[in-house]
């Protein structure tokens, strides 16, 4: 029976990947599903329309970049929208919003744990988008659900799959 090297949070935090970046869990290096040219145009997409908040807003998206969920773990979302810049390079407090774009080799069961970890954090507003079946979830206190478009009632946001998906 093969077992896994662990490693120290201090030791994943110094080492850079070749290629796509991977998360770290309780002394596991966790690999990434490879994503795909449709994922990425909807990652720049969802990071844009952030972007036009920055200035009214106070939002600061990002992509894929390291969060410090709890200690010992820590999760790279697809894209990341924070009141305000973060003080630490790896953001040890939530954002307001964590998007998980999927890729073709995504495993619903694996999202909707990341997700959870994102609410447990205390990520109000943790999404999921569907690229290839233009379709887009929200997960809250009751679960993962489809939604007809993604809101931040606060701050007066609606983006509809027309905005998400208008390559």
């Amino acid at each position: 029976m093969a077992t896994k090297a662990l490693v120290t949070e201090s030791e994943y935090l110094e080492t850079s990947f070749s290629g796509l970046d991977r998360e770290y869990c309780r002394g596991e290096v966790i690999e990434r599903t490879m994503p795909t040219y449709l994922h990425g145009v909807v990652q720049g997409m969802l990071y844009a329309l952030f972007l036009a908040y920055r200035k009214s807003h106070g939002l600061v998206p990002s992509t894929e970049a390291r969060h410090r969920l709890a200690d010992g773990v820590i999760r790279i979302p697809d894209v990341a929208v924070h009141q305000g810049m973060p003080a630490q390079p790896c953001p040890d407090t939530p954002p307001y919003v964590a998007i998980e774009v999927l890729s073709p080799e995504d495993r619903m069961g694996d999202v909707t744990a990341k997700l959870r970890e994102y609410r447990d954090f205390g990520v109000p507003h943790a999404w999921v988008v569907d690229p290839v079946a233009q379709a887009l979830y929200v997960y809250d206190s009751d679960g993962l659900h489809q939604v007809r478009s993604l809101q931040i009632p606060e701050f007066g946001i609606n983006f509809t799959p027309e905005q998400i998906f208008e390559a």
